[in-house]
């Protein structure tokens, strides 16, 4: 097993213990070396040189060494601010290359790609790799022009589908100049081939801070220190293609981009926020061409698929689906629609917002600045003879009272909640103000889900664990003496150990049994001991199941789920 950079520092013996946690504990966005060093309890030479040794590299003094600069003009000046990198010299097609942080295997692995010839890592100081840049790629290099150069040959990768104008202000013209089009576009399509969800540009005292969400974890995207003076312009560039306006600062914005990008239609929410230090902005991605809506795809064990499945075909009657924001629910009910759609029913939807447009079903933007509400927009949509209405979230008790009354009139209505879990969705309507006896007489299903990460075939880790490396409500006789597996990162999934995500599923269907405590206003706890007597399975259920099957790890079940409380 490889050891963490920590656990090497530790076994010898540059830091203790407690120095080992207190640099854990002041991590800020960058490594446990970084962390260390800054607290003073190591030098950068003794850790590098350390961390060196342990994976059979080679570390290398630049004050001393032969730096072939004919390899500058053909390396990517792009990959050397952004990662800290410097070519050093070439050995047949090799280029050896210097990095202070050889545990980032991404880095090397894009400059193999770009230079199409194998890349082999030296061990540097950080401090000895900025003053080379500083020295042979001059000062001029460090605006963001030079910093962009690189990339002014792939501009054509985006393209904006919608147009634009921009208002003459001073503050609008920084934002068209060339150097930061291509510096936002950088951020997009960097986003985008990472198959982020999310990306954050953070206002913060130090500058500017820019994070992707990949696989639902925040992470941190190095950035030169030199663009923080562009922050304002990079902000404007965006809010210009979001068509907000650049010279409202004191109040947040939505907005919306369309772009084109590797020839798939991308469409970006963007939200803005004034913060102490400046406006902070998310844009929440949505790749329509990398989405695929299939049901048997998303994770659920073949009987939960098999009784779900069945219950999206009832003719009348509420479906819900419960769980917190990015938890997938949109994405299991855009699923269940297009399994059902056919020429002989029709479905209309009503969103907020319409994330992806599907073929052959009628789909509703609410606006309710207008009036139009979820519970405006179900009472025009009737009126409209669908089969199956889709109502994009439960928030009150009109739209509550007007989905009910859809399903008491004929009609499949599908729904999330945010609940906790399944049980929790009856004593959340009622509290809304609705009838007991309506919501136990309508609600004919209840699915709760999370997402968890998916380990990576190419290099996940068998272990035997023992009873005390796992929780207590661990389903230990079912292990039967066979391995688990954990995360252990390599250049395929970037040395994350995880590759992509599914969905962990606890579905309630409602009998009879469960409707009379609903109409008794039983709690939600009263009700999931009757489910679970009925044979359901709980999120943490599910969870352990795929721990056993091998395709998430323990740490991920422990994230994303909670031990249950069983009566």
């Amino acid at each position: 097993m490889i050891l963490e950079a920590g656990e090497i520092l530790v076994r010898r013996g540059l830091v203790n213990e407690s120095q080992l946690a207190e640099s854990r504990a002041a991590m800020n966005g960058g490594g446990i070396i970084e962390s260390a060093i800054q607290k003073g309890f190591v030098r950068e030479e003794d850790a590098l040189k350390a961390v060196a040794e342990e994976f059979g590299l080679e570390f290398i003094d630049l004050r001393e060494a032969n730096v072939d600069l004919d390899l500058l003009p053909t390396f990517p000046q792009k990959l050397i601010y952004r990662h800290g990198i410097f070519p050093v010299h070439k050995e047949g097609r090799r280029i050896f290359i210097a990095t202070s942080n050889p545990l980032e295997l991404y880095p090397l692995d894009e400059a193999a790609a770009a230079l199409h010839c194998p890349v082999v890592p030296l061990v540097a100081e950080k401090i000895e790799i900025a003053k080379l840049v500083k020295k042979h790629l001059g000062v001029g290099s460090e605006t963001v022009e030079g910093l962009m150069a690189a990339r002014s040959d792939e501009d054509d990768d985006i393209e904006l589908l919608e147009k634009f104008e921009a208002d003459g202000s001073e503050l609008s013209e920084q934002a068209q100049e060339a150097s930061v089009v291509r510096l936002v576009n950088e951020i997009l399509v960097e986003a985008i081939d990472a198959r982020s969800s999310d990306v954050h540009i953070e206002s913060q005292a130090a500058g500017i801070v820019i994070r992707y969400r990949i696989d639902g974890i925040l992470q941190n995207q190095p950035v030169p220190p030199e663009i923080n003076r562009f922050q304002a312009a990079i902000i404007s560039r965006l809010k210009i293609m979001a068509k907000l306006n650049i010279a409202e600062k004191r109040l947040p914005q939505d907005g919306r981009i369309k772009l084109r990008v590797h020839g798939r239609e991308i469409d970006i929410r963007v939200s803005v926020i004034p913060m102490i230090h400046g406006e902070s902005l998310v844009m929440r991605i949505l790749d329509k061409g990398a989405m695929k809506f299939d049901l048997r795809s998303l994770g659920m064990g073949e009987e939960t698929y098999r009784i779900f499945s069945e219950l999206i075909r009832i003719p009348h009657g509420i479906i819900l689906v419960t769980g917190p924001t990015g938890s997938g629910k949109t994405t299991t009910l855009y699923s269940s629609l297009l399994e059902i759609r056919s020429p002989e029913n029709k479905i209309i939807t009503t969103e907020d917002p319409v994330e992806y447009q599907l073929d052959g079903i009628n789909q509703i933007q609410v606006h309710p600045k207008i009036g139009l509400t979820f519970a405006a927009s179900l009472r025009s949509i009737l009126r409209h003879d669908p089969d199956i209405v889709l109502v994009g979230e439960i928030r009150d008790a009109e739209t509550a009272e007007n989905a009910i009354q859809a399903s008491l009139t004929g009609h499949t209505v599908f729904s999330t909640l945010h609940t906790n879990d399944a049980a929790g969705a009856f004593t959340r309507i009622v509290d809304m103000g609705v009838e007991p006896f309506l919501v136990a007489s309508t609600v004919e299903g209840i699915m709760a889900q999370r997402l968890v990460r998916r380990l990576c075939p190419e290099c996940k880790e068998s272990y035997h664990p023992t009873k005390d490396e796992l929780p207590r409500d661990f389903p230990w006789e079912k292990l039967d003496g066979k391995p688990l597996f954990r995360a252990q990162g390599c250049r395929t999934c970037r040395g994350l150990g995880y590759a992509g995500r599914f969905g962990i599923y606890e579905l309630l269907i409602t009998n009879e049994e469960v409707r009379q405590l609903a109409h008794d206003r039983a709690s939600s706890f009263e009700i999931k001991q009757l489910a679970l007597k009925h044979g359901m399975l709980t999120l943490r259920m599910d969870a352990f199941r795929k721990v056993l099957e091998g395709t998430t790890s323990m740490d991920e079940v422990l994230r994303a789920t909670k031990g249950d409380t069983i009566g």
